[in-house]
């Protein structure tokens, strides 16, 4: 006590030492281009007085001991639970992950998807511009005999049970190959 009584003299002392100085140095004129700063040093608060430390009763001591004291069933318990969090936490970011790239795979197929289509579809145009069909009936006319079929040659016919035809047979006159149980009913 006797030491922070001394360390606070000595301190008041030196703040009025440094106020005539600071006094004597605004009177004052300075030559040059470099001007000290003044030193100002900061308050000090003097610490407030501590307050009294009551007493607490026994029974108010054992109740916050207890309330601190953890039974191990429980450590048991929060560290499974944590445990269980953990593995919650590392499954979901797996998932993440693939799903992430199961993503990315599909996304690539559909680009290669959209090439094959596009290069399909040019083939395709591509053979349909060099196929003319006026030149191949006139070659088919001229060069191999083709005739265009009368009247007299053209059957029609119903089909009800499918709507191609194989034939494995001849086609009867009447033009009726076979009867199915919706038309006859």
């Amino acid at each position: 006590m006797a030491a922070r009584q001394n360390y606070s003299a000595g301190r008041q002392q030196y703040a009025r030492r440094s106020s005539e100085r600071n006094s004597a140095s605004a009177q004052m004129y300075v030559y040059g281009n470099v001007v000290t700063k003044p030193a100002y040093e900061p308050r000090r608060h003097e610490k407030s007085p501590e307050r009294p430390v009551k007493r607490t009763s026994r029974q108010v001591r054992r109740n916050r001991r207890q309330a601190l004291h953890m039974s191990s069933a429980y450590v048991v318990f929060l560290t499974i639970a944590a445990l269980m969090a953990l593995i919650v936490c590392v499954n979901y970011v797996q998932l993440q992950s693939r799903i992430t790239s199961r993503s990315k795979n599909i996304t690539a197929m559909q680009e290669e998807l959209a090439d094959m289509k596009e290069e399909n579809n040019t083939k395709y145009n591509a053979i349909m511009d060099s196929v003319n069909l006026d030149e191949i009936r006139d070659k088919a006319q001229t060069d191999l005999g083709m005739v265009y079929a009368s009247p007299q040659q053209v059957v029609e016919y119903d089909n009800p049970a499918t709507d191609y035809v194989k034939q494995y047979e001849s086609i009867p006159e009447d033009g009726v190959l076979a009867q199915s149980d919706k038309n006859s009913k």
